[in-house]
């Protein structure tokens, strides 16, 4: 079970806003590239604050609002025809270089390191690949798998929520951030599997 899941209930909430930026004549695009614009803008100012916990509180708020832009820019493009093949390739890129942006900063807290987190974020590139490839080869773009974006999202979100609190964290989340890795492994194989299933 995945938060994906919960997705449509999400948007559904949403529609409101989603009618009234296409209204003022808010694009699918510009919502894209926004998001990833503040996220990258969050992401360098927690790596150089990484030290003030404090500031970790700003990671879970804008986490949420994140969601809330990926699903609006979603329903512009389908509900108010706006889809195009720049925004497929937006909705791509941007959502990696905007996760590795909003993980990156737990590489210089300890326990954690960066070749750790930098395996992460990796993994969590590789696991949209895969979910890309679904679509390359006809069969849709693949959800699969227990640790998706909104998963991830979750998963970071408590981690600084955690940080923001206590101002550290315990040894144990080394080993809590290598099963993360090890659930991006086994959502890669999942999107994968799946997507075979359905040639």
């Amino acid at each position: 079970m995945s938060i994906y899941a919960l997705k449509p209930k999400f948007q559904n909430l949403l529609r409101p806003l989603v009618r009234w930026l296409y209204q003022k004549g808010g694009t699918a695009n510009q919502v894209t590239v926004f998001a990833c614009a503040i996220s990258i803008a969050v992401g360098l100012l927690l790596s150089l604050g990484a030290q003030v916990p404090a500031l970790f509180w700003l990671l879970p708020v804008w986490l949420f609002v994140r969601m809330a832009l990926n699903a609006v820019d979603g329903m512009l493009a389908r509900e108010f025809g706006q889809q195009s093949a720049l925004g497929g390739y937006l909705n791509e890129i941007t959502d990696v270089a905007a996760d590795a942006a909003l993980y990156l900063p737990f590489a210089v807290i300890a326990p954690f390191d960066g070749a750790q987190v930098g395996l992460f974020v990796w993994l969590a590139a590789m696991t949209e690949f895969c979910g890309v490839l679904g679509q390359v080869h006809g069969n849709g773009r693949r959800y699969d798998g227990p640790f998706g974006k909104s998963d991830r999202a979750f998963f970071i979100g408590v981690l600084a929520v955690w940080y923001a609190v206590a101002g550290s964290f315990h040894a144990v989340f080394y080993v809590v951030m290598w099963l993360a890795c090890a659930a991006l492994v086994y959502t890669c194989y999942k999107r994968i599997i799946n997507g075979l299933k359905a040639t």
